[in-house]
């Protein structure tokens, strides 16, 4: 699975808790504890699916969900509301703020998981999916092998997670910052240039030797998987 998972929870041993359960499915996860950074992030490159505790700092997490709920970017983006309130109101009151499900604390992990994959599995189901084709691409998640023309293509982790994100909406053109997001998260210490040399690494990967356009270069914009 390569849906990537955002968690907001400023109890550290819980978020901590979540993301190492979400990683042993297979999940790409991040991890923050203030509402006001999960925004920027989730400007910068939404999640496939959020999980966000109720009572944040900088912006609480009800908040930041109707913030949400009015952009269009966000509009469908899946949401999971952590309330430690076990009384009917703080729920109905996080539904109607947009969350489409809520979770009282304390709960199950496996039950967690378990509402995690029914929401992706009903607002994107490719992302379940271990396999992933595009044209004459194919991507095993779950053995960590790529195809190409029936031919094995070697790629290290980092060329593998890119191309991975790159397969899941073929055509569209990502910029340097979201394909930095999606491959290091917050990291300052990581360059945008990074970007750069790791598609030209995937590109040489997946070309079989041979001049190639899979993956385009948009001048000023980005990059983008060719959707043939």
């Amino acid at each position: 699975m390569g849906a990537r998972i955002l968690v907001v929870e400023d109890d550290e041993p819980l978020r901590l808790t979540l993301e190492h359960n979400l990683r042993k499915e297979g999940f790409t996860v991040d991890g923050l504890t203030r509402g006001d950074e999960a925004e920027a992030r989730i400007e910068a490159s939404a999640p496939d699916t959020l999980v966000l505790e109720w009572s944040l700092p900088g912006v609480t997490g009800i908040d930041l969900c109707r913030r949400l709920r009015t952009r269009s970017a966000t509009f469908n983006l899946p949401i999971v509301l952590l309330v430690d309130a076990a009384g009917e109101d703080e729920r109905i009151a996080g539904l109607s703020a947009g969350a489409d499900d809520c979770l009282v604390k304390p709960f199950s992990i496996m039950e967690f998981i378990v509402r995690v994959k029914n929401l992706l599995r009903r607002s994107n189901p490719a992302l379940l999916d271990h396999m992933i084709k595009v044209g004459d691409l194919t991507l095993d998640r779950a053995a960590r092998r790529v195809h190409r023309q029936k031919r094995e293509v070697k790629l290290g982790p980092t060329e593998f997670k890119l191309l991975e994100f790159l397969m899941s909406s073929p055509g569209r053109v990502y910029s340097r910052s979201e394909l930095k997001a999606s491959l290091w998260g917050d990291d300052t210490t990581v360059d945008e240039r990074a970007v750069d040399v790791h598609i030209g690494r995937l590109r040489k990967g997946i070309s079989l030797g041979k001049a190639d356009t899979v993956i385009r270069t948009v001048r000023g914009a980005g990059y983008a998987l060719s959707d043939y």
